[in-house]
């Protein structure tokens, strides 16, 4: 037996601890929980083994989620949520909710978390939007709970803003996610009174497609004249790879070594752009908006921007373009933070078993804190 065979059998074999339980699987996908069979050799020795124990002892014994339909996802949210997923609409104390207006008269739902008055003062507090992830296509003010109630221990409020998901129904197509969000954006810096924080102390981020938004957003407030404190993107997306006909069409080497990964495989990415941009809308799609809409990378300007921290994962297809991202800012004269979690996958940061999540929690605050001179 080889040492990878034994590491897989030991892993197989030992207690999961506080890893969860997994669902029942559907009958009709049942697969074998064996790594082997389900991921290429060359990625095993990657992953973390708390990970790795994840995957044999819950996902491998999951549909895979390219095959379960979009409608029974959204209908029972509660069976394909991440172990990080919170619900905190009730329960904890200086949590809100509110409605934002976006410029096409649609209401936005957000979530405001306020800090600890009694440890970080009365205020006005800095403040800073999250925008959730799930490819444009899932999420929902669950999705990032547990992060905002750990990012306003920063001493800053903290925002999190619903998007609306393709499609729809009232048939919402890509790129009204950016508008919502340039209108979050707005709105919190409008309402600075009401909300009790300060309109010049504003940061942003997100995860995945959330990542891939405030990079947008991140551009398109400097060219309106809004100053930044921080761009807080974690493994971005980019719209390019749901384009593109084969994995082979990436230009990114992250994309061919990962692209049967354990979270957010090719098969998956596809999944995610047959509802983003349906092939009777694609034309249609591309002239909506400007083309680096879909790809932050093809950004015309790279002067001017605000500091940003962007938060890679090894053993994700999108890690190399978030960090081609990254330095493209610094050639642009950006002060820039990178930072890759080895042996992690694309959402290791909703999988509260992990010590890189536990680590990734506290560079947030950490990064909050500076950004806004609460140090």
């Amino acid at each position: 037996m080889s040492s990878l065979e034994s590491a897989i059998a030991s892993l197989s074999a030992s207690q999961p601890g506080k890893i969860p339980a997994a669902g029942p699987a559907t009958d009709s996908l049942h697969h074998v929980a064996d790594p082997k069979e389900l991921l290429e050799e060359h990625i095993l020795p990657k992953l973390d083994p708390v990970f790795l124990q994840y995957f044999v002892d819950v996902l491998s014994k999951q549909p895979p989620s390219h095959l379960v339909p979009l409608e029974e996802t959204r209908n029972h949210p509660e069976k394909y949520r991440s172990p990080g997923a919170l619900d905190t609409s009730s329960g904890y104390e200086r949590v809100r909710d509110d409605v934002v207006s976006s410029q096409d008269g649609a209401s936005i739902p957000v979530r405001v978390y306020h800090p600890d008055p009694m440890v970080h003062g009365p205020g006005p507090y800095p403040v800073h939007l999250n925008y959730h992830g799930g490819g444009f296509v899932l999420g929902d003010l669950w999705s990032d709970g547990q992060l905002c109630l750990s990012m306003r221990e920063a001493g800053v409020v903290v925002i999190d803003v619903y998007s609306w998901l393709t499609p729809g129904e009232s048939e919402t197509i890509w790129g009204k996610c950016i508008q919502d969000a340039w209108a979050s954006l707005n709105w919190a810096r409008d309402s600075s009174s009401t909300l009790n924080v300060n309109p010049t102390s504003v940061s942003i981020g997100g995860i995945s497609a959330g990542g891939h938004i405030s990079l947008i957003l991140q551009h398109m407030a400097r060219d309106a004249g809004i100053e930044l404190k921080l761009c807080l993107a974690s493994v971005p997306s980019s719209m390019d790879a749901i384009w593109y006909t084969y994995y082979t069409d990436s230009p990114f080497s992250s994309f061919h070594e990962f692209h049967r990964a354990p979270v957010l495989p090719w098969t998956r990415i596809k999944y995610f752009g047959r509802f983003c941009t349906p092939k009777d809308k694609k034309h249609d799609i591309r002239q909506m908006w400007p083309d680096w809409w879909f790809a932050p990378i093809r950004a015309p300007n790279w002067s001017g921007l605000c500091e940003t921290f962007i938060r890679t994962a090894e053993v994700d297809p999108l890690r190399d373009e978030g960090e081609a991202y990254g330095l493209k800012l610094v050639a642009g004269g950006t002060r820039v933070t990178l930072k890759r979690y080895l042996g992690c996958p694309h959402t290791f940061m909703h999988l509260p078993f992990m010590k890189q999540k536990v680590e990734y929690d506290q560079d947030a605050v950490a990064a909050l804190r500076v950004a806004h001179g609460l140090q």
